[in-house]
């Protein structure tokens, strides 16, 4: 039964995929926030949300939870509908929709011709970082975890290894050790730092601890190398600014929870900035 619905749900997907390459890329993105308004709140829990939400804010008002909450699914319906429209970034043809910040950060990476760790968080489009990454010429393996519906990410996988990033790393242990592999032969890595973790360490966001990942820490310690922190924000729907922050400079000799910590408070910084612009569906202060 589990089999068929996700088959229905891949058909519903690959249709509204088929319409968003038709219509363009600036019309798919505003078709994708209306649909997502309406149809998002039915598929997730307002209550892990709002929960969520109260963590970043005890004394936030109703009515701009509501808004920020609005807003989001709003983001999440464009990054549905821009999808198809990803080769075309890739391609360098819808540059004008995107604009890079922070560029000279990225060369000093290049330059050292030393792999670096790049972090981020589910901000707007999140899969345009890794694909502006790699087409500046950085070798990179991203962390990514597989969907649920095994036919939809067959063709999430596709985009990705095709137009995104080709070295794509499942989340995991087994994942880790490839992740590993590849920095050894120089190409850096990727990783999202805001999605909870079974084996990471419990340390605070917004005051409450939540388990995060150390990956990142522990590269610092075995090769220390540099982190490079990433942040894309959405400028009037459907126009980007992608950030490549100052760099974050760690020694061997710093404890991984202290690393992991200094991570989180930029994270809190770039949320704190765009609240609507992140994604609250995770359950991520679970314990």
């Amino acid at each position: 039964m589990k089999n068929l619905r996700y088959f229905f749900e891949f058909l519903i997907i690959l249709f509204l995929f088929i319409i968003f390459r038709i219509v363009g890329y600036k019309n798919a993105s505003n078709f994708g926030e209306l649909i997502g308004k309406i149809i998002g709140p039915k598929f997730k829990s307002k209550k892990i949300i709002s929960e969520n939400i109260k963590i970043f804010n005890p004394n936030i008002k109703d009515k701009e939870m509501e808004i920020i909450i609005k807003k989001m699914w709003g983001n999440y319906g464009r990054i549905l509908a821009e999808y198809p429209h990803i080769p075309n970034f890739r391609k360098k043809r819808l540059d004008n929709y995107l604009k890079i910040e922070g560029l000279e950060n990225l060369e000093k990476i290049k330059e050292s011709k030393k792999p670096a760790v790049f972090i981020s968080g589910h901000f707007n489009n999140f899969e345009l970082m890794a694909m502006t990454i790699e087409r500046e010429g950085v070798e990179l393996s991203a962390v990514y975890r597989p969907l649920n519906n095994k036919f939809l990410n067959f063709v999430m996988e596709y985009l990705r290894k095709n137009y995104i990033c080709k070295n794509q790393v499942k989340k995991g242990l087994k994942g880790v050790r490839n992740a590993l592999s590849y920095f050894k032969e120089g190409k850096s890595l990727a990783i999202m730092i805001d999605q909870r973790v079974t084996e990471g360490v419990d340390v605070s966001l917004f005051g409450k601890n939540a388990y995060t990942t150390t990956i990142p820490a522990q590269f610092v310690k075995k090769f220390g190398c540099i982190i490079q922190p990433v942040y894309i924000q959405r400028v009037n729907g459907t126009q980007f600014k992608l950030l490549f922050d100052e760099h974050l400079i760690f020694n061997k000799e710093q404890d991984i929870k202290n690393i992991t910590e200094k991570l989180n408070q930029w994270l809190e910084q770039k949320i704190t900035q765009n609240p609507d612009q992140w994604i609250w569906t995770h359950n991520r202060w679970k314990s």
